[in-house]
């Protein structure tokens, strides 16, 4: 039954295009039909297969917020159009003028369908031809690309569909709380342990997703990567290598097996702290199993050796030799809803469309002529996201910055510094539908339509490429991201280059992505809606001219590397980049809670979500709340070398007591979180930093 909520705006009172489309949230990008101020699950969808949480059930209050915008804004004034559009364009040109291409930066978003992120890298190289452009998906599971990436010269999420983890006879999941930032995937794991499969997880915190596990492995917050190399020590020691495997379709084994010869399980022990019963306990249930998966999480990605954990889970994998078997594998549990597709078509950095490298002559050449440009004229590569942010305002660094679908001023780390950034800037954009945190710091804030009314297409984090049809009217004054971007462009002298149609944008999509590792040519908007997505690569024609069925498993006969194999990658464990002393004795661990999602300039304005969960608060072992003389529900301070943040506090034996825990959907943990990124994937180390934790008396608190 559909559950109705609050009494909807006019803008649900109008007649829906349509109402089968995908959820706003995480990369599950859950079915829904949204009509009448009321949401129903779609079965259609395997993903979620008529299961919504709490964050889907409430999504349709979103349409209605009375804090929503609709007036674009210049320095704090409601305009026109036209005013803050010529004003922007106008600031555009001026500073370009003065500074060159690169004065003005781009931010996109992983929550942006895949035509925007294609239309917001294609503006940021033709319109205003600079090579700083990047997006917040940097944030998310960059590490877990680039780990698979050199491994398997491919990056997609979850290499098979999402339905082959309830057909698998054990999973170990490293640093993933599903049963929190997404419940619906939790189902595929029940139907596996209602097999007589087992769970197997790594984090630091007794989460609701370990209370489910079988087996839980407390790893202390920055040593993933040792713990990786002390299973994989104790696979080869205790018979587990499937060497047939890796003879036929992997190089690298000698060398990473003489590597980690030295992770012998009793010192990773001593490192992580998990016991080596437990170690040996885990390999078992992994080598046992006639079918296994090995995913990773944030938890395990989010640090400045993110690439390398990643690596060594990766390895553990193919040692036991999983890739590319039908039901079992390697898998990253994307976060944000469009993480997959977001990078695959030109927001980042270092990519143009189809996943192809900036910097590769070939991939230039072809999406040049796609954009009717000279090669010639496309930028190098720019910076990445944190140092992007971190450059504002700088000598050298941008003087501008348009941003869409994010909110850096709470979600990057060390958010008081990019804050400031931000405030240094001769020129804010910000396009968004409710005042964020850093909309409330723009000069000028264009008000955009959101999820539900808009069409558009998103790949969620099995790879396959969904459409979300627009199932309400947006309200009046405000305009899509695509007509935004087709706005400035015209002022700009490259309206004709910008549509705002998202079908006619996904067409050029296409052409632009034909023959790249992110294939999309042989998807339509048509054979999406008919077979309930489609998973890339598809080419736009398959064997013997047929239509290409798509490739849920691209690994099955080969690895997309120039000799066909998997390659094991040798890496080592190192310490955190910032670990525990005598002034921080405590290590910081940040992630998110069920009920809100990323900085929360979304769910925080969502009354049941802050009813469920209403302020940030710091979780604490009762060991350290005893010897620090905290009590549930005091206030309480926590401070790193990079600020200081207040909360209420939480007593839970959940926890390690050298550990504690606070979500990020706040301005608060990000004050605190470091920014030392991984040297391959640049990746910031959200997970782990030292802190100093005490007893706040001044009623100070953090909102």
């Amino acid at each position: 039954m559909p559950i109705s909520l609050s009494a909807p705006a006019p803008v649900m009172s109008r007649v829906p295009v349509g109402s089968a489309t995908h959820c706003p949230y995480c990369a599950l990008q859950c079915g829904m039909h949204v009509a009448g101020g009321e949401i129903t699950p779609r079965e259609d969808v395997p993903a979620n297969a008529g299961a919504l949480c709490q964050k889907g059930w409430t999504a349709a209050e979103l349409l209605s917020s009375p804090e929503r915008l609709t007036t674009p804004l210049l320095h704090g004034r409601p305009v026109p159009w036209d005013e803050a559009l010529d004003y922007a364009a106008a600031r555009i040109r001026a500073l370009q003028a003065e500074h060159g291409p690169d004065a003005v930066a781009v931010f996109g978003g992983g929550g942006l369908t895949n035509e925007k992120a294609y239309l917001l890298g294609k503006f940021a190289r033709v319109a205003l031809r600079t090579s700083q452009v990047d997006y917040n998906g940097r944030f998310c599971m960059s590490s877990a690309a680039a780990a698979a990436n050199r491994a398997f010269g491919m990056d997609r999420g979850l290499p098979f569909p999402i339905t082959d983890i309830g057909r698998a006879d054990a999973v170990l999941l490293a640093g993933g709380n599903v049963a929190e930032t997404m419940p619906p995937f939790v189902r595929h794991l029940s139907a596996m342990r209602a097999r007589g499969g087992r769970l197997v997880v790594t984090d630091p915190r007794l989460t609701p997703t370990a209370r489910l596990a079988d087996l839980h492995l407390q790893v202390t917050p920055g040593t993933d990567l040792a713990l990786a190399l002390g299973l994989l020590h104790i696979a080869i020691a205790e018979g587990h290598a499937d060497l047939g495997y890796l003879a036929a379709r992997t190089t690298g084994f000698e060398q990473v097996r003489t590597s980690v010869s030295a992770w012998w399980p009793e010192r990773v022990e001593r490192i992580t702290g998990v016991p080596v019963a437990r170690m040996r306990e885990a390999v078992r249930i992994l080598g046992e199993a006639p079918r296994a998966i090995v995913l990773t999480g944030r938890g395990a990605e989010q640090h400045a050796k993110g690439t390398d954990t990643v690596t060594a889970f990766i390895n553990l994998a193919l040692t036991l030799g999983l890739p590319g078997r039908e039901g079992s594998g390697y898998g990253c549990v994307t976060g944000q809803g469009n993480g997959q597709g977001g990078r695959e078509h030109g927001q980042k950095a270092d990519q143009l469309p189809g996943y192809r490298r900036i910097d590769d002559p070939a991939a230039r050449e072809h999406v040049a002529a796609v954009w009717g440009v000279d090669p010639g004229d496309l930028p190098g590569p720019g910076r990445s996201a944190y140092e992007l942010l971190d450059a504002l305002g700088t000598p050298g660094g941008p003087r501008a910055l348009l941003l869409f679908g994010s909110n850096p001023a709470v979600s990057a780390p060390d958010a008081g510094r990019i804050a400031r950034r931000l405030a240094g800037l001769d020129l804010l954009v910000v396009s968004d539908f409710m005042l964020s945190e850093t909309a409330a710091a723009a000069d000028v804030v264009l008000p955009t339509t959101q999820w539900a009314e808009e069409a558009g297409t998103m790949t969620n984090l099995e790879g396959r490429v969904l459409l979300r049809r627009q199932a309400a009217a947006p309200p009046p004054g405000a305009r899509s991201d695509l007509e935004i971007l087709r706005g400035l462009a015209e002022r700009l002298g490259w309206g004709d280059r910008f549509p705002a149609d998202p079908r006619t944008v996904f067409d050029e999509l296409r052409a632009a992505s034909a023959g790249g590792l992110a294939d999309y040519s042989g998807i339509t908007y048509e054979r999406i809606a008919a077979e309930t997505g489609v998973f890339w690569p598809c080419p736009d024609t398959g064997p013997g001219g047929a239509p290409h069925p798509g490739t849920p498993r691209p690994f099955l006969d080969r690895f997309p590397t120039p000799d066909g194999r998997a390659r094991l990658v040798p890496v080592e464990h190192r310490p955190a980049a910032e670990d525990v002393d005598e002034e921080f004795p405590i290590y910081l661990t940040t992630g998110r809670v069920l009920a809100h999602y990323q900085s929360g300039a979304q769910t925080r304005r969502i009354r049941p979500l802050t009813e469920a969960s209403p302020e940030v608060f710091v979780e604490l072992h009762p060991d350290l709340a005893e010897r620090l003389g905290i009590g549930p529900g005091d206030l309480v301070r926590v401070r790193s070398r990079r600020g200081s943040a207040v909360g209420t506090a939480r007593v839970s034996a959940s926890i390690r007591p050298d550990t504690v825990f606070m979500p990020f959907h706040w301005e608060g943990a990000n004050l605190l979180t470091n920014p030392a990124l991984d040297p391959t994937s640049r990746m910031p180390e959200f997970k782990v930093c030292a802190a100093a934790v005490e007893p706040c008396d001044d009623g100070e608190r953090v909102a």
